[in-house]
């Protein structure tokens, strides 16, 4: 039987800091790229196009944690 060690707490908080800048710039980009948001400096949301980003972020937490046994980052830093 073994027991699992402990996770540092560093690496939990950054591998949610960095899930959420992930999920936030690229599927930002991509909805700005559907919707006509892409400025010079990026992208601009408003409206519907930044509910839809909030909510594919909110799904992209959830189906990692549910169905993915993680996240990208949680899986790369190892926090499970």
């Amino acid at each position: 039987m073994t027991t699992e060690q402990p996770v540092a707490h560093w690496r939990i908080i950054l591998a949610a800091i960095l899930d959420f800048l992930t999920a936030f710039f690229v599927l930002g980009f991509v909805i700005a790229s559907l919707f006509g948001g892409i400025t010079e400096s990026g992208f601009q949301l408003s409206g519907l196009p930044a509910l839809l980003l909030f909510g594919l972020i909110f799904a992209y937490f959830w189906a990692g944690k549910r169905y993915f046994g993680g996240t990208l980052w949680k899986r790369i830093l190892k926090v499970r």
